[in-house]
């Protein structure tokens, strides 16, 4: 049986949303409920008064309202996967997006059209029938609406950018319920904002991206070295990295990884170093360019080869089941110093759990082709990212994996200037010191859009810049 929610609402409150609405509405009562309210990260166990399973643009504006007119908190849940938990609230209304997930492409002007309830996987599904694709993530289960809103940084940020560089319009439900576009040429201003600052102005309810030519077949390299020669292999991969072509995107990942499938008895349970590789462009081309990362040193395992684009991008959907309990948080780096790469080795040796990693995401290329000016994304000077992985299932285990990635981060910010990935950004602890450290001159340009777009801050549950009083 479910916990009663303390909220209380009429039931011809109710009663008239329902009549409002064509999509589905669960309540506390409705033998659905707990599964409706589960997210995929096993640490959230939240009651949400309503959870409303929207059908399309219509029921996001009528959900809205409801919410407005009734002072209840709300969360927005777009394609899940959602780390921080905010896809979910206690006593408010959840906003459910999964439902409208279509993906529309048009192959010759290249460009698709993709509902906020969508996942990386239903894009790439229809892109790739095209031999096309527009930067996502790196987890085909994520959901692109959270990812774009957020920056999101993928397989193809070397060569194409960030997610939130490839849109080129969305539309918005504003906290009063209007309905309105938003791009380069119509509410200029939220459009800035709406690239790589999160989802506090509104519910985006469609994007339009921008496609490029990969795949379907790709280059991709997967190599495993042993967490004895970290080091020497972080080094040697530094030194390589900063000469790799542009259309080369990797990503180095810090754990122990115990695959029995993958690893002999002797190292399943050691620490390992895993470097990860994708050239977008000709297949032939990136055999060559990913040939040095598979020669650091003796590696462990060696998956690389060439592969379906859509397969390299499943590649890690088994390690993140629905769920586990999972805490991420992240740091932009100055440099991958020697004393990052100490530093981190010895944060990867303490985790409790052999399920986490401490990974760095190399940065550059297309992503610094945009200027601060033109996008609200932070990050495009940075060129690295730390991000700690606590991941586990103990529930037992909560406060050591929590504490370990917290106190990762504090001794990692001697390298960094605090400014962090907002989709990876813990629980949003300390959500407004995170925001301006994070968005430094631009922070008042973010308020002063939270003022006019959401002054009531309607949509709060979220990384949030307070609306001016």
């Amino acid at each position: 049986m479910s916990e009663a929610t303390s909220i209380t609402l009429s039931e011809d409150a109710i009663q008239n949303l329902i009549d409002r609405f064509h999509g589905e509405i669960v309540l506390p009562e409705d033998e659905g409920y707990d599964d409706a309210r589960a997210v995929w990260n096993g640490m959230i166990d939240k009651y949400p008064s309503i959870i409303a399973y929207c059908s399309g643009t219509a029921d996001v504006i009528n959900a809205v309202n409801f919410a407005r007119e009734n002072e209840l908190p709300v969360a927005v849940r777009s394609g899940s996967h959602n780390v921080a938990g905010s896809a979910v609230c206690d006593n408010g209304i959840v906003i459910d997006l999964s439902e409208m997930n279509g993906v529309w492409v048009d192959p010759e002007e290249q460009t698709a059209w993709v509902q906020a309830g969508a996942t990386l996987g239903d894009v790439d599904h229809e892109t790739q029938a095209f031999g096309l694709a527009t930067p996502l993530g790196v987890v085909s289960d994520t959901g692109v609406a959270g990812l774009t809103l957020g920056g999101g940084i993928g397989h193809l940020r070397n060569k194409y950018g960030l997610s939130c560089d490839n849109i080129t319009s969305v539309d918005v439900v504003t906290a009063d319920g209007e309905y309105l576009t938003a791009s380069e040429n119509e509410n200029e201003e939220l459009f800035w904002g709406i690239r790589g600052s999160g989802d506090a102005f509104g519910i985006v309810t469609g994007f339009e991206f921008d496609l490029h030519p990969v795949g379907p077949e790709v280059a991709t390299g997967l190599v495993f070295y042993s967490g004895n020669r970290a080091g020497e292999v972080l080094r040697a991969f530094r030194d390589i990295e900063e000469s790799a072509p542009q259309e080369l995107t990797t990503l180095v990942s810090i754990g122990v990884f115990p695959e029995e499938e993958l690893f002999s008895a002797d190292v399943v349970d050691a620490l390992k170093i895993a470097i990860l590789g994708l050239y977008a462009d000709s297949p032939a081309e990136g055999e060559t360019a990913i040939e040095p990362l598979r020669a650091l040193d003796e590696p462990l395992a060696d998956f690389s080869g060439r592969m379906l684009y859509t397969e390299f991008q499943q590649l890690f959907d088994e390690d993140y089941p629905d769920g586990m309990r999972y805490y991420w948080k992240s740091l932009y780096l100055e440099s991958l110093s020697d004393d990052v790469i100490d530093r981190s080795l010895e944060w990867a040796k303490a985790s409790p759990s052999p399920l986490s990693t401490v990974d760095v995401w190399p940065l550059g290329g297309a992503i610094t082709d945009i200027g601060l000016d033109e996008s609200a994304f932070p990050g495009r000077e940075a060129p690295c990212l730390l991000g700690v992985e606590a991941n586990w299932i103990d529930p037992d285990q909560d406060e050591a994996n929590i504490t370990w990635a917290r106190e990762c981060l504090d001794d990692m910010r001697q390298f960094s200037d605090g400014s962090v990935y907002l989709n990876f950004p813990g629980f949003f602890e300390d959500s407004n010191e995170m925001m301006e450290t994070t968005f430094g001159d631009a922070y008042d340009r973010i308020v002063a859009l939270k003022t006019e777009y959401d002054p009531e801050n309607v949509f709060r549950l979220n990384q949030n810049a307070k609306p001016a009083e």
